[in-house]
Formats: structure tokens, C-alpha cells, sequence
């Protein structure tokens, strides 16, 4: 077996064994394979489903195909909020009395992320990881967090994974811990709460462009995951190309990332077009404003980038909204991005033909792991009857 660099990610869910009877375990199951099918859907190139552990799944990437840092982040934070939003959906929807039912919301999750040396080995239908830093990263899941922070749902980077992903407490604010484990030394964790992150997008409005106020879209289906796609739209050099100017930064980064009120600035020469991002949603949409640089100044108009996941890839939709402003202006606006349509349109297919190129020169071939619906009752009937088993009254 050939030793790789990387990274693995373990999903747990937790909090649902404590409360279950005997006769409980039917709706039980039900909820966590629902719950399972969730983490496995949202575990997207260039991760690849490892196995399932009972209420747990196991993924991994090669270094070399990693996401950005800050897509890595939001890949973990729009996984946990989907999760909270079925357990909500699950609460309202059900009218069962009984336990497993009715503490549906006490479930939550958590995540564990290392980087380091695995071999693959083929073992039945899954790909098994092995290796010490594999072992490592399972024995962190048994930690002194909740006790040491109070926190029931979180995500745990190894010193190693933080490193290698470059995150900083700018990125997102972490708590610094050490865990001690027999044989081994001192591990540095740093730990997300996420319960932060779902108050702040539980409610959060779409900030899209309704139909009536659309001048155009230009649409383009992308052979690259959605998330894959979404992590050039944070990375200047690669989104320049959608734009294209001579260059572009962002500018006014919002605790070290991408976000409503930062600014790519697009630059012409020794002039530049500030494009505010006014709308942030990882892996749906985010929609910019700019100035419409006419000679009728005032005019502001609005462009969206919405994303949609599909068999073959992502379809990427360019939405260029009716501009906003004084009536001489605004017309004038709108006559100036329609005769840009054609060139525009150009620059998608440039962005398209870019990201696919620039993937198949540096992503390794990884086989996408696929789970059966039969695997995932399977697991969650194990993780039930073990949890089970292991209450103080043998139930």
C-alpha cells in the first residue's frame, strides 16, 4: 500500500442513545439513516467517502485537491446548518410521543479534521484508511472539549490540519486546547463552536435577483462539483478570468474571509471597478454592486452568480440585474450591459473552460466511494444496538 498525504474528516453524530427504549429503536433508526443520508450527500469531491463508522462518516482528500481554506470552512459550516435545518423540519413534522421522537432535537454534530500519512486498503466495498495519524484522529474523537469549553457541537482541527489549510483566528475563532493521550504526546487542537453558526443562518435571507427585476442571464454547465466551482470564485487570480480585467483583489475581507461587504476590485489599467458583495450564500449564490461606469453617472446595477448542482457537474447562471438609479441614467446603464451581453458571455465560457483546465492539470484521480441505502441501515442499526447496549440497565 502506498503511503499518501492528506486530509480526513470524521462526521459524528451525537446525543441520541441516552433516551431510547427497546421499542424505540425502530423510529430511531429512521432518524439516523435520514441523518446519515444528509452527511453523505454533503461529503463532495475532492473528499471521498472512507467508510461509515455507525453514526459516524469517514472521508478523506489527497493533499494536492484540496479546497481553499476558506471553502473548507463553509463546506463544514453549510453541512452542519443542513443538519440543524432537517432536525427542525423533523421536530415540526412529527406527532409521534414517543422518546425517540421527541428528543429528535437534543441530536447534534460534530467534526473532526486531521492532516497527515494513510495508506488506502480495499476492504469489501469501502476504502479502509490506516496509518498512525489515522488512529490519532479516531482517538481524538473521545476528547476533554465539551468539559474543558462547555461546547456540544463542534469542529476540531488537529495543529496539523490548522497548519496545512493556513487558518488563522482571523479565519474563524477558535479555542486552543491540548489533549493527552497514553503513547502518545501532547496533541494542540483548535475547536469552532458551531452553534453560532446556525443562529446567524438559520433566518438568513437570500439576497437574489427576483425575475421581474432581471435584464439578462447567461447560464453554462460546468463538469466540476459545485463546491470545486465556488472555491475559484474566492480566489482572485482564477475569478479575474469571469471578470476580466488585467487583475483583481479582494479587498475588505470580513474576518479573514469572503463575505457580505468585501470587495473585488477589478482592475483596467490604473482604474478599477469596485464590485461590493451585498450577498454571500456558500454554494448557492452571492450577488455583487457596482457603479455602471457610463458617462451618465449614478446608475448602479447588480450581478448575481447562482450555482446548481447537477449530474454532470454545476450549472453556473450570470443574472445581470435591471440597474437602479435616475431615469436618464438607469436607461443608459441597461443599453450599456446589454451591449456588453455578447462579451460577457465570452467571459463565461472562458471562466468554464479555466476551472475545468486548471482542475484536470492538478486534481489526482481519486474513485468516487459510493454507500447503498442497505450500508447506511446497516450502520445506523449498529450504532443504535451498540448505544443501546451500553446503557448503565442493559436496555
Amino acid at each position: 500500500m502506498a503511503t499518501q498525504h492528506g486530509y480526513f474528516l470524521i462526521a459524528d453524530i451525537t446525543g441520541y442513545t441516552q433516551y431510547l427504549s427497546a421499542s424505540e429503536l425502530d423510529h430511531a433508526q429512521q432518524t439516523l439513516t435520514a441523518l446519515l443520508n444528509l452527511l453523505i450527500q454533503h461529503t463532495k469531491p475532492p473528499l471521498v467517502i472512507s467508510r461509515l463508522a455507525g453514526d459516524a462518516v469517514i472521508s478523506y482528500a489527497l493533499r494536492d485537491g484540496f479546497l481553499e481554506p476558506q471553502v473548507f470552512v463553509e463546506v463544514i459550516e453549510d453541512t452542519y446548518v443542513s443538519f440543524r435545518r432537517l432536525l427542525e423540519l423533523m421536530v415540526r413534522n412529527t406527532t409521534c410521543p414517543c422518546n425517540a421522537c421527541r428528543n429528535i432535537g437534543s441530536l447534534d454534530l460534530k467534526f473532526f479534521v486531521h492532516y497527515g500519512e494513510f495508506a488506502v486498503q480495499k476492504l469489501d466495498a469501502h476504502d479502509e484508511l490506516v496509518g498512525s495519524d489515522v488512529n490519532m484522529l479516531h482517538r481524538l474523537t473521545k476528547n476533554h472539549v465539551t468539559e474543558a469549553t462547555g461546547l456540544k457541537a463542534y469542529t476540531l482541527y488537529t495543529q496539523a490540519a490548522f497548519d496545512q489549510l493556513g487558518l488563522t483566528n482571523e479565519l474563524v475563532q477558535f479555542a486552543s486546547l491540548e489533549e493527552s493521550y497514553e503513547h502518545l504526546p501532547p496533541v494542540r487542537i483548535f475547536v469552532q463552536d458551531m452553534h453560532p453558526i446556525w443562529n446567524s443562518k438559520r433566518d438568513g435571507l437570500q439576497a437574489r435577483i427576483a425575475p421581474e427585476n432581471e435584464l439578462y442571464r447567461l447560464e453554462i454547465e460546468i463538469a466540476a462539483p459545485r463546491e470545486a466551482v465556488w472555491a475559484y470564485f474566492v480566489q482572485p487570480e482564477h475569478f479575474n478570468v469571469l471578470l476580466g480585467g488585467d487583475r483583481t483583489a479582494i479587498v475588505q475581507r470580513k474576518g479573514g474571509r469572503v463575505a457580505a461587504g468585501s470587495i473585488y476590485q477589478c482592475f483596467h489599467g490604473d482604474s478599477y471597478i469596485t464590485n461590493t458583495v451585498v450577498g454571500w450564500h456558500p454554494f448557492e449564490d452571492f450577488v455583487v454592486q457596482f457603479l455602471v461606469p457610463t458617462p451618465l453617472a449614478g446608475a448602479t446595477c447588480q450581478v448575481e452568480l447562482r450555482l446548481e448542482a447537477t449530474e454532470r457537474g454545476t450549472h453556473l447562471a450570470e443574472i445581470v440585474g435591471k440597474a437602479t438609479g435616475p431615469l436618464v441614467a438607469r436607461l443608459a446603464a441597461d443599453a450599456g450591459m446589454k451591449a456588453r451581453r455578447d462579451h460577457i458571455r465570452e467571459l463565461v465560457a472562458n471562466f468554464k473552460t479555466h476551472i475545468e483546465a486548471d482542475l484536470a492539470a492538478r486534481t489526482s484521480a481519486v474513485p468516487l466511494a459510493t454507500i447503498s441505502s442497505a450500508e447506511i441501515g446497516a450502520a445506523a442499526r449498529f450504532a443504535l444496538a451498540e448505544g443501546a447496549a451500553s446503557r448503565p440497565d442493559g436496555v
